[in-house]
């Protein structure tokens, strides 16, 4: 019986046989998909030796990237669906996942990741747990910074503008200053004036005007006076 089944492998055509081999499950064909595509590379790509990649913004991913393939926006599930693929994380401090098959440029081994059975023991189950609240919390974490990241820069810009509304308020007091200042002393340079025309001799009745030198304030030699009809 064994031969005949060998019989019938045999007969069958050989791209058939090929198509067989090399056809990955639609889960990694679509997460490689994700990785290779440049136009997501800020939010996923392979890491620089490309042996694993990296989630660089697990909060993008789940929102704009994992309903597009896998209609659903569950970040811990496709990480759970990563880890029954045998991928596992590479850096405590980043989302990046490695597998032997799972590579830059060798999409051809994808088929030769297998999916693992369930696991039998509880010790198993526990460390699946354990796995999945340690990834939970530190995404609770990434989350919790961002906020905080996201708030601080919220108070330095309340801030700015506090600091920024001050100095036009400042501007604006010395520009009153100013404008007082310079009334002030067109105000005193014509009660100058005034001071001196009120100043100048009179003759038989009428104000003499003294001529003034030009760059001092000495009196001409000969003044021009100007005498009514009647004195001449």
């Amino acid at each position: 019986m064994e031969e005949g089944k060998n019989n019938k492998q045999s007969l069958l055509d050989p791209h058939q046989l090929h198509a067989r081999k090399w056809n990955p499950p639609p889960f990694l064909l679509k997460t490689y998909m994700l990785v290779e595509d440049p136009a997501t590379d800020n939010i996923i790509s392979w890491n620089p030796d490309g042996t694993a990649f990296v989630v660089w913004q697990p909060a993008e991913f789940a929102r704009d990237l994992l309903p597009t393939l896998f209609k659903h926006s569950n970040f811990s599930s496709f990480v759970r669906q990563l880890n029954t693929y045998g991928f596992r994380k590479a850096a405590t401090n980043r989302w990046e996942f490695c597998n032997d098959k799972f590579r830059k440029g060798e999409k051809e081994k994808l088929s030769e990741i297998r999916r693992r059975k369930a696991w039998s023991n509880r010790q198993q189950q526990q460390a699946n747990h354990n796995q999945e609240y340690s990834d939970q919390e530190e995404q609770r974490s990434y989350s919790t910074s961002s906020s905080s990241g996201y708030s601080n820069l919220v108070d330095e810009n309340k801030r700015l503008k506090r600091e920024n509304g001050a100095l036009n308020s400042e501007l604006a007091a010395m520009k009153r200053k100013c404008k007082d200042l310079l009334e002030l002393v067109a105000k005193h340079a014509k009660t100058n004036e005034e001071e001196e025309d009120e100043r100048a001799p009179l003759l038989f009745g009428v104000r003499l005007h003294v001529k003034r030198g030009q760059g001092d304030l000495k009196t001409n030699t000969s003044p021009s006076i100007f005498l009514p009809q009647s004195c001449k």
